[in-house]
């Protein structure tokens, strides 16, 4: 005989366990998997979770340099934390917002949006085209409701009641109207959410269409738009490198001021660089005044303004009195309060042997009391330079690419280190190696070319997405209802009944003067009639 309550179970649990234990839910199959899966990312919590995750992820790449902005910033990182910095590499901290894991948090994220705003954008297009709903049986259960007697018909009550609700979507029952209003705020809603996807797509677009590249300028110098001339060049996947912007310009000036006293004395109080630039080989020149916060806009491309450096300038002589080497080289600054700078200069046509120098740029020199030579000031007040040089074989011929900003030793000797040199000051190398003079410097501007196709379309996205907050703020929906039915003693009964869907004060006064209104008018209509019938 079975045992009912066995039945019970196998009907309650939707038949046998597939894996055979008795009261155990039954297994989903890999379908239902996929939709409880989809069910699950396309939820507003989960949309809003990936939204913070992506703000977090964003909060490293504010706080630590980043390549794609200033890899002169990454290294000295790499300098001053030399056991931190491979760690935080290995998770493309330097590196955040073309890292893997920003880009998978990004991807889920519009895939978590458009599934949850694409239902709900089509079940709002329904409510908007759907009647407003019917007139409750009981309206003095509204958080708003109020009732008086006229003596207009029922007819006239409700045809009243529709001129007064003119902003309104209406619909008349048989002794009712039913209305509401404040869809809008819902369309803000929805608005908002399709400018975020818009806004990830415009970055997603501009990611893959456009380019950026980094770049040290020297005064004096020029720079056209292709990949060879870019210090670090990072193209989008839809980039064809020979397809760039054919523009070109030259750095006529850098001028360079800083604060010389107070708190801030030291700071940097401005940075300006005049270029003169040309659209295109065949376009006339014209002139643009670059600062950090005035790009230069040419052909869709802006070359924004990244910071200043000096580029010491040396004459390198060989052991035959010919010069082998003139020119300025750019160093990097090893410390931004002084400007104090590492560089690095390399004469590989020096003769039998090739020279090369460590050097150290000090723009403000002085003397501490213990008699170590530094900078006192980023300006370039009293600029000396201090070597250190070796020859034999740079190993610039092997094959393999070297940093410009580091000398490679293995296969050179010392030759000593060089007395300080300003302006002008000559040291001659031993072993009659040749000289090396200290001949000025140069101030250089650290750049950056970048090509955004999607940056209109991005900020057309972002108002978008600010107007539909604004709606979804400040829009309040609301519905009215006005019942009129034939009272016992020949008048007629009018209801009024008023609902705040998101609450707030003022409502209830707004929908206590509406009633008021068609009270007034309802007596009004039926003292003129009362009089043209005498």
């Amino acid at each position: 005989m079975r045992d009912p309550d066995s039945t019970e179970q196998s009907a309650a649990t939707g038949g046998a366990d597939p894996a055979g234990g008795p009261g155990s839910a039954p297994r989903l199959s890999a379908l239902g998997w996929a939709r409880w899966t989809w069910r699950v990312l396309t939820s507003m919590r989960t949309a809003l979770m990936l939204l913070f995750l992506l703000a977090v992820g964003a909060i490293p790449g504010s706080m630590l340099p980043q390549s794609t902005v200033s890899q002169e910033q990454v290294r000295d990182f790499y300098v001053d934390h030399p056991e931190l910095a491979p760690l935080l590499d290995q998770f493309s901290l330097f590196n955040v917002y073309s890292s893997p894991w920003y880009a998978a948090i990004y991807l889920l994220l519009f895939v978590s949006l458009t599934g949850c705003v694409v239902p709900r954008a089509l079940a709002h297009f329904r409510a908007m085209r759907a009647r407003p709903p019917r007139t409750p049986r009981n309206l003095d259960r509204m958080p708003y409701s109020a009732r008086f007697t006229s003596a207009a018909a029922p007819e006239t009550v409700l045809a009243e009641a529709r001129t007064l609700l003119t902003r309104y979507r209406k619909d008349t029952d048989d002794d009712s109207v039913a209305a509401e209003k404040g869809h809008l705020r819902e369309t803000g809603n929805v608005l908002f959410h399709f400018a975020l996807l818009a806004l990830l797509l415009a970055l997603a677009g501009g990611a893959f269409f456009g380019y950026r590249g980094n770049m040290l300028v020297v005064e004096g110098n020029g720079f056209a738009n292709t990949v060879p001339a870019y210090d670090s060049f990072e193209p989008g996947l839809a980039v064809n490198d020979g397809a760039l912007q054919p523009f070109s310009f030259t750095l006529d000036r850098m001028d360079t001021e800083f604060i010389s006293e107070g708190s801030f004395g030291g700071q940097p109080e401005s940075y300006e660089g005049d270029l003169t630039y040309r659209e295109s080989p065949e376009a006339p020149e014209e002139k643009h005044d670059l600062a950090v916060n005035h790009p230069l806009s040419v052909d869709g491309v802006q070359v924004y303004l990244l910071g200043h450096g000096y580029a010491p300038e040396f004459r390198v002589t060989n052991a035959e009195g010919d010069v082998v080497f003139d020119q300025p080289v750019p160093f990097l600054q090893r410390d931004e309060a002084t400007f104090t700078s590492d560089g690095v200069v390399k004469v590989p046509d020096a003769g039998a042997e090739q020279l090369g120098f460590s050097a150290v740029f000090l723009p403000s020199a002085a003397e501490t009391p213990e008699g170590e030579l530094v900078s006192d000031f980023p300006a370039a007040r009293n600029p000396v330079v201090t070597l250190e040089g070796y020859k034999g074989d740079l190993g610039m011929d092997s094959g393999q690419s070297q940093s410009v900003y580091q000398l490679y030793t293995e296969d050179m000797e010392p030759m000593g280190e060089s007395p300080e040199l300003s302006p002008g000051d000559t040291w001659t190398l031993p072993d009659g190696a040749g000289t090396i003079t200290f001949t000025g410097y140069r101030d250089y501007a650290s750049l950056q070319v970048n090509s955004d196709p999607a940056r209109l379309p991005a900020l057309v996205a972002a108002s978008t997405a600010v107007l539909g907050l604004l709606a979804t703020l400040f829009v309040r929906p609301r519905r009215v209802w006005v019942r009129a039915r034939a009272g016992d003693d020949g008048r007629t009964v009018v209801e009024v009944a008023g609902l705040n869907k998101t609450g707030g004060a003022g409502t209830a006064a707004e929908f206590h003067e509406l009633a008021v209104r068609l009270r007034d008018q309802l007596r009004e209509r039926t003292t003129t009639s009362t009089t043209a019938k005498e």
